[in-house]
């Protein structure tokens, strides 16, 4: 170290000898007294050879005048960079000046960039402040849309430092200053985004990155263009890819435009497009009115997003989406090509097709064949606030589909709407998105609408209470539409029967009044409209109420009497109803000039032509009234409606996860459901909603929100599909909601029941017993089940269709199983009171024909499925005329439904296995005796956990004619609209049971007692096999059978003796052993029976192991699990010699070689 240290610096550190440069100057010394010399020196008189003056021209040391002269220092790399730059600065700007002056003769005139407005302040309100700015902004034309860009490049203090620099290394640097002053022009017509619209740090990091790398390009050396340089210049405002922004036009007529602008969400256009581009994931809630159904697909159109692949927009109905998908079109001035939709049965899709609209089950199939969803650049999920088992299942995939597309560099976005959503499942659920999404609320409703509680609650007849506040609606509001929500169909039809039959009472009352006055009935019906027009409800101010006028109580007494008379139907068996004088004098009308009630009903199960009334402008001179169920809810916009009447009850349907019994409970609803259903009196102009409950059970009785469907349904259909995508543990999924784990189980163990998922391996220890239920896989059976859009039963149904020709009438019938209720749920209702007649006529009627449709014999015992396939028969042998369904009591929309889906399923079975070749028969002849015999077998083996039994009478005296189902506690009852209702079947299957005032069996058909065993022997207790009768050969089957007796299900149903095949056990080898040396498995062996040295009953006996001969015999079919003729033929064909020895023990030496040549035998 010390030697290193003494060589440091050592130049400097040097002593240099410059005693000889000393001692030249010292003895030279020239003096120049003469002037003379001087003068002719300098004038050139003196000679130039003179020594006196050669020393002042060059010296002794010849490097003093180098040493004398300052030398400047070498530049660093840093600052001649820094003169680079500087240069680089002036050539671009040169450039610049070019490229502005060639813009600037395509630049738009004064006039015409006044013309332009920005999207971003659509709807808003502008002040007049803001006006005088944007006119003064809109005079200075601004061509250079990079302007200000640099002047981000380095901040204040930075830029001043450098300054100084520049100015002590060179003169240059601070002309160039220049070009980072602050700009303060904007261009306001430019839609590109430039650094001045970035205020937060991070942007400006972002910047100065991209100035960098602006910089290091030019440093290269790599010229681009005028065009290519300006376009560099522009800012990205994320650090991912970003393209050029693209508008798409879209010509809208004025009218559209002018509705499109007095929608709120069109205000929030740019926030949301601003979210869209820079989130994968959003969450849009707005309330109901807004337009998001509407405008954000066309926002994504006009992004551009078409052009990356096309935008899917998932609705949770089938009308909804064919709606939507015609909405949208007509207002985007596109055809059916561009704008098409895709439902269950029906699709407008073509290859132009830029927005589709479909049903959630839609996409869903089409993530099963592109897990990636490539066709697609964004999915819309609408009206997630209703949680329905498919939409929950979109989203938990989509949350995995988006970042795998992202990786991927083909990003897709999601964007989930709703009116009313519970955004923590979303946003909080980190197993479902890691990265929380922006949320987007859209607070503002189109119109505004006042909320009107009862100070009482009717808690059971609250739709006579819905019927007194229609009337008193009507009696004294102003006018506009009603809007009714009551829970069911049956509901519906009586309220409108009552309102109907009200107002044709007043009507016969005008009508007479106005003979006995003898004046002319059309001028005086229009004065009584103007009139009504005008009226007003009188007010005396002095006894004026504090209380408000809607909660006032109008004729009490009467209104007990209503309540007395209301009957709740809830479509059942009878619908019987008593006379209801009461509806009829509840509000006795003391104003004779009520207009009249335009009345009309609405349901799901509706048909479509009456559906379509509700959306037409009811007659002139009458008030619209609508009584609805929750369809109303959403999706749909009654138009003129103002008046909403809320009765704040639901009918839903409830499933017990472990028995499967459904029943239909009426319930308070959500309060998100009720926001929903008030909203609906504000589309179109300011309106009311009163609800028949009072605030304060709104507060405690209603939840937030409605419960998810996927935890109140079955989760059979799920479970498989989801395991069909290879997504073999379930639990794991990212569910919004994850259903609850005793159905998960329910649902596992009933596909394991069918066949379509493997036997879970049992476990080792005890500790895992808990994981056995999840880890079972989809099995080749289950592939093929998957590919129907049926339910798991149903789709087992059609794998085993193909027997005896049976395939065409299990499609026929699983299309009926699904579609459900064929015939009038409201034949048994009274209208009229003068109707009773021809209502049982029309009952008997249909009763007539399901008995034909039922068939004898054999074709009986099908029961409620033989009359279904007997009425889709026949209405498919008619043409589906609707004439045909109204004169059998059948609806309509059904059967079209049925035929749609028949064809549906007909296209699935071809695509599977094409080998099939069935096709739809519109003049489908009725099953043979065999093929009834079959179609039950095969029902039975696709609903084998729905058996009944027969009660005997000892053991369920006090519960006449009922059943008992497995798994299920309690007394269960046919239904008594089936037809084997009186017949009482000891063994049956059922469809579903439903519990209403009992719980009721539908669907029913009768089954043998025996079939159980046979098909399904995973659900049934054996016992030994039977000595008497003894064990025989089956030569069809090539296997040993013997009779069992056996009991079914966890109630130990005791089934007949009956013949099945032997069951798995060295007893199994032994008869196979005997079977065989009698010969009855290969003939060739019977001529040996003869000369046995042992008879081949001895296979069989106790003490058979004293002789060797039977031992080896046993352990030699044993080894490779021969028990049968099939086995031992394979057997024989992988070893020619195979049990040769064993025989030879049984046969004398003298027939060994014949035995040798014979074997292995002829196979037949």
């Amino acid at each position: 170290m010390g030697r290193a240290k003494a060589r440091f610096n050592s130049k400097a550190r040097q002593i240099v000898d410059d005693t000889t440069s000393s001692k030249a100057r010292s003895n030279v010394k020239v003096n120049i007294n003469d002037v003379q010399t001087t003068s002719g020196y300098q004038g050139g008189g003196c000679d130039a050879s003179n020594p006196l003056v050669l020393p002042s021209k060059k010296t002794k040391t010849d490097h003093k005048k180098f040493k004398d002269k300052i030398v400047s220092k070498k530049l660093s790399k840093k600052k001649r960079k820094i003169l680079e730059k500087v240069l680089q600065r002036k050539a671009k700007k040169e450039k610049r000046n070019d490229v502005l002056a060639s813009l600037a003769e395509y630049q738009a005139s004064p006039e015409e960039m006044a013309l332009f407005a920005s999207t971003a302040h659509l709807g808003q309100k502008v002040t007049k402040r803001d006006t005088n700015v944007q006119v003064k902004r809109s005079s200075v034309l601004c061509i250079n849309s990079v302007k200000g860009a640099n002047k981000r490049k380095w901040s204040s203090e930075d830029q001043a430092k450098k300054a100084e620099t520049y100015s002590e290394e060179s003169s240059e640097s601070e002309s160039d200053s220049e070009l980072d002053e602050p700009q303060t022009k904007y261009c306001n017509t430019s839609k590109e985004i430039t650094g001045d619209k970035l205020e937060n740090n991070d942007q400006k990091e972002t910047i100065n990155e991209q100035i960098n790398k602006q910089e290091k390009a030019h440093e290269e050396g790599k010229k681009t263009s005028a065009k290519e340089t300006t376009k560099d210049m522009i800012v990205k405002t994320s650090s991912t890819k970003h393209e050029p922004t693209v508008f798409v036009p879209v010509k809208r007529s004025q009218q559209i435009q002018e509705a499109r602008l007095a929608l709120p969400i069109l205000a929030e256009e740019q926030v949301i497009m601003e979210a869209v581009i820079e989130n994968p994931v959003v969450i849009i809630c707005g309330e109901t009115g807004s337009g998001k159904t509407t405008q954000v697909p066309q926002f994504l159109y006009e992004a551009a997003f078409a052009k990356k692949g096309m935008i899917g927009v998932t609705e949770p109905r089938r009308v909804a989406a064919v709606n939507m998908s015609q909405r949208v079109g007509k207002e985007m001035g596109l055809g059916k090509k561009k704008i098409s939709y895709q439902i269950r049965y029906e699709g407008t899709v073509t290859e132009a097709t830029e927005m589709k609209f479909m049903t959630d089950g839609v996409l869903l199939k089409e993530i099963q064949k592109d897990f990636l969803l490539t066709k697609y650049s964004a999915i819309i999920i609408d009206e997630a606030h209703e949680r329905s088992v498919y939409t929950d299942i979109l989203i938990g995939l989509l949350s995995r589909i988006v970042p795998l597309r992202t990786k991927k560099e083909c990003p897709l976005k999601l964007i989930v709407m709703s009116a009313t959503l519970r955004v923590e499942d979303f946003t909080e659920n980190r197993s479902l998105f890691k990265i929380p999404p922006p949320v987007i609320k859209i607070d503002s409703r189109q119109f505004p609408v006042t909320i009107h509680f009862n100070k009482k609650t009717p808690l059971e007849n609250y739709v006579a209470e819905a019927y007194r506040k229609i009337l008193k609606i009507h009696r004294t509001l102003p006018p506009g539409g009603i809007l009714v929500f009551v829970t069911g169909q049956g509901e519906v039809n009586t309220l409108c029967r009552k309102l109907k039959a009200r107002y044709e009472l007043n009507k016969f009352k005008r009508r007479k009044k106005d003979v006995s006055s003898g004046e002319d009935e059309e001028l005086e019906n229009k004065k009584d409209i103007q009139f009504k027009k005008t009226k007003l409800p009188h007010i005396n101010l002095d006894s004026y109420s504090t209380q408000p006028y809607e909660e006032e109580e109008v004729e009490e007494e009467k209104s007990e009497e209503i309540d007395e008379g209301v009957a709740h139907d809830d479509g059942n068996e009878s619908g019987e109803e008593s006379d209801n004088d009461e509806f009829e004098d509840a509000l006795d009308p003391s104003i004779e000039d009520e207009i009249p009630l335009y009345v009309l009903p609405m349901y799901s199960l509706l048909h479509s032509q009456k559906q379509a009334k509700v959306f037409m402008p009811a007659p002139e001179g009458t008030r619209l009234c609508v009584i609805s169920t929750n369809v109303s809810e959403t999706s749909l916009t009654i138009p003129g409606v103002k008046y909403v009447v809320d009765t704040g009850r639901v009918k839903k349907r409830y499933y017990d996860n472990v028995t499967g019994v459904s029943s239909f409970k009426i319930t308070w609803t959500s309060k998100a459901s009720a926001d929903q259903r008030s909203g609906r009196a504000g589309r179109t102009e300011p309106g009311h909603c009163y609800r028949l409950y009072s605030s304060a059970v709104f507060n405690s009785d209603f939840e937030k929100f409605d419960s998810p469907e996927i935890t109140r349904k079955p989760v059979d259909d799920l479970i498989l599909q989801m395991k069909d995508m290879g997504i073999d543990k379930v639990v794991n999924f990212p569910f919004p909601t994850p259903p609850e784990l005793e159905s998960m189980m329910t649902a596992e163990r009933h596909l394991i029941l069918l066949g379509a998922l493997t036997q879970p391996e049992k476990p080792i220890r005890f500790r895992d017993t808990k994981t056995e239920t999840f880890t079972s896989k989809i099995t080749p059976l289950g592939k093929a089940m998957a590919a129907f859009p049926v339910a798991p039963c149903y789709a087992k149904m059609i794998s085993l269709g193909q027997q005896q020709g049976c395939l065409p009438y299990i499609i026929a019938l699983v299309a009926g199983l699904t579609v459900r209720e064929i015939f009038e749920q409201n034949i048994g209702q009274r209208e009229s009171r003068d109707g009773n007649e021809a209502l049982k006529v029309k009952r008997a009627k249909i009763s007539k024909y399901k008995q034909i449709w039922a068939g004898k014999g054999s074709s009986a015992e099908f029961g409620d499925l033989m009359v279904l396939l007997g009425a889709v028969g026949a209405t498919e042998y008619s043409g589906c005329t609707e004439g045909f369904c109204l004169a059998h009591g059948l609806r309509h929309k059904a059967m079209v439904e049925i035929r749609k889906l028949r064809r549906l399923l007909t296209n699935a079975v071809n695509a599977v296995n094409p080998e099939c070749g069935v096709f739809v028969d519109p003049k489908m002849n009725p099953p043979t005796d065999l093929q009834v015999k079959m179609l039950r077998e095969i029902v039975l083996s696709g609903l084998g956990n729905h058996v009944a039994r027969l009660m005997p009478d000892s053991q369920e005296r006090e519960a006449k004619n009922a059943y008992q189902c497995v798994g299920i506690e309690g007394a269960i009852f046919i239904h008594p609209d089936s037809v084997l209702f009186s017949k009482l079947p000891e063994f049956l299957v059922y469809q579903e049971i439903i519990e209403t005032t009992k719980p009721y069996m539908k669907g029913v058909i009768a089954i043998e007692p025996g079939w159980l065993a046979m098909l399904l022997p995973q659900l049934c207790t054996f016992s030994k096999p039977q000595e008497k009768p003894s064990p025989r050969y089956d030569p069809i089957t090539g296997t040993v059978r013997c009779h069992r007796t056996a009991t079914f299900g966890r109630n130990a149903w005791q089934l007949p003796s009956q013949e099945l095949e032997f069951p798995p056990s060295p007893d199994r080898f032994k008869w196979f052993a005997r079977f065989l040396l009698e010969g009855q498995v290969f003939s060739e062996l019977k001529k040996y029976t003869s000369c046995l040295l042992s008879p081949p009953s001895t296979m069989i006996k106790t003490w058979a192991k004293l002789q060797p001969r039977t031992q080896t015999m046993l352990n030699t079919l044993a080894i490779k699990r021969v028990d049968s003729k099939d086995t031992l033929i394979q057997a024989c064909q992988e070893n020619n010699h195979y049990l040769i020895a064993a025989l030879k023990e049984w046969l004398p030496e003298s027939k060994h070689e014949e035995l040798s040549r014979s074997w292995p035998p002829h196979f037949d």
